[in-house]
């Protein structure tokens, strides 16, 4: 039984964030069809910036209006959305209507703010309906929050989204010299997409089977007896931190709550199980909120928005293996966070300066679109999904000690982590966006007719 029960927690921890890192590791496919083309992953970006008015709402709700809402009825619906969002998107990703006098995919674009507004939702829903159950299904909940990036990425390797090659084509055209019209041949290389070893619909059909999976695995977590306990547990998802308590209620109340299901004989008293607090200068503290919103704003907001045109210069296979392989990079950073912690301010600081570095390679690459250095070479290639990873990886890695640090100070602290990591990640969307989308800093082209000086 308790296998079961770890098997349903990691299942619910799936579909967490599955959806839209999905949406990220599929975008090198998407950018070939969609009409926003090199511009759409700065669309998600701002979109999910959007979609946190949902945990915005439920922690306002919780705030002033205490137990209005019911957990287990915010979540059934919630995970609903998800299911429905990611049917529609199978069959309507790539239908498109004019705005504007401009062609726009708005049905894939509204469906992945409801996917985001779920995933943003689940933040603050599943941790604490999770706190309800034993504590030991709280780390089989994470590894399944870590397997919503690990497991897109891998689907979309077997699919090989996004893979071109170029091709000779002949165009017979006409051309009239005075009075005289004479029919020649002219040649020019067009990018040809392979198709994929299965369809965008049979990707997002999988993501819908994940997310119902979700959805069944918390009906049958919803009926399992909960135990109340006082808890703190390290504990590394694939983005997030988690510092949390239950108050101990007396013996009675713990029996009520648990439906009959005691509170174990052998819980540990509070001093225990606490650790002992850290106290950092105010300046060290500083220093360490700074690193979370650098850190916040490039990884979700600024570089994000242009790795289509940091990659795609080099080629769809590029793009493809750096969305891929940087969104494995994430879930594997929190792994050698939790083998290899580290808590020195100097090695963050260093490795967030070596991280910076990656990414603004990535960004410089990007202003050079569509004609970057080492293009027509393979270590241009392999240079660009490298610094991908990388960037990502030092990141990760760096967010994950911060707020490890941060758990050991207070409560508070951790909650003050996460207004900040959401500020840095709202400025980096909004500065990028205008830049993107509205004053076209960043230039596309087709890779296959470049004409890039030598």
């Amino acid at each position: 039984m308790g296998l079961l029960t770890h098997l349903l927690a990691c299942t619910f921890g799936m579909g967490s964030w599955v959806a839209i890192n999905g949406l990220w590791v599929e975008l090198p496919l998407l950018v070939t069809v969609l009409p926003e083309q090199w511009d759409l992953p700065s669309y998600i970006t701002i979109i999910i910036q959007m979609a946190n008015v949902g945990p915005l709402f439920v922690t306002l709700m919780h705030h002033f209006r205490p137990g209005l809402l019911k957990e287990v009825a915010v979540i059934y619906v919630v995970v609903s959305i998800g299911v429905v969002a990611c049917g529609l998107l199978a069959f309507l990703w790539s239908h498109t209507s004019h705005i504007a006098g401009r062609s726009h995919s708005t049905a894939f674009l509204v469906l992945t703010f409801f996917l985001a507004l779920v995933d943003c939702t689940s933040s603050v829903t599943f941790l604490p309906f999770m706190m309800q159950l034993q504590p030991q299904y709280l780390t089989t909940f994470f590894i399944g929050e870590g397997l919503s990036g690990l497991i897109p990425a891998l689907i979309t390797l077997g699919q090989g989204s996004g893979i071109s090659s170029c091709f000779n084509v002949s165009h017979i055209v006409n051309i009239t010299t005075g009075n005289e019209t004479v029919e020649t041949t002219i040649y020019q290389l067009e990018t040809r997409y392979l198709p994929a070893n299965f369809s965008t619909l049979v990707f997002f059909l999988l993501m819908t089977l994940m997310m119902l999976a979700c959805l069944l695995s918390f009906f049958f977590l919803a009926r399992k007896p909960k135990v109340w306990e006082l808890s703190q547990r390290q504990l590394f998802p694939s983005s997030i931190v988690l510092s949390s308590f239950d108050q101990l209620p007396d013996e009675g109340a713990g029996s009520r709550l648990s439906r009959g299901c005691p509170c174990p004989k052998d819980a540990k008293e509070p001093g225990d199980i606490l650790p002992k607090k850290v106290s950092y200068p105010l300046a060290k503290l500083i220093f360490i909120y700074f690193l979370i919103t650098w850190v916040s704003a490039l990884t979700n907001g600024v570089l994000p928005s242009v790795q289509s045109y940091s990659c795609l210069p080099y080629g769809n296979t590029a793009y493809h293996l750096a969305a891929t392989l940087s969104s494995m990079a994430n879930p594997l950073a929190c792994i050698v966070a939790m083998v290899l912690p580290n808590r020195s301010l100097t090695l963050l600081g260093i490795l967030t300066i070596v991280g910076t570095g990656f990414g603004a390679y990535n960004m410089a690459i990007a202003v050079m679109s569509p004609c970057p250095l080492l293009q027509q070479s393979e270590w241009g290639d392999a240079t660009i999904v490298l610094s991908w990873v990388l960037f990502t990886g030092t990141l990760s890695y760096v967010k994950v000690m911060a707020g490890v640090i941060l758990r050991g100070r207070s409560h508070s602290a951790l909650v003050l982590y996460g207004v900040v990591e959401q500020l840095g990640s709202l400025l980096g969307a909004l500065i990028m966006f205008p830049l993107v989308n509205i004053y076209g800093f960043f230039k596309s082209a087709d890779y296959c007719s470049l004409q890039c000086p030598a």
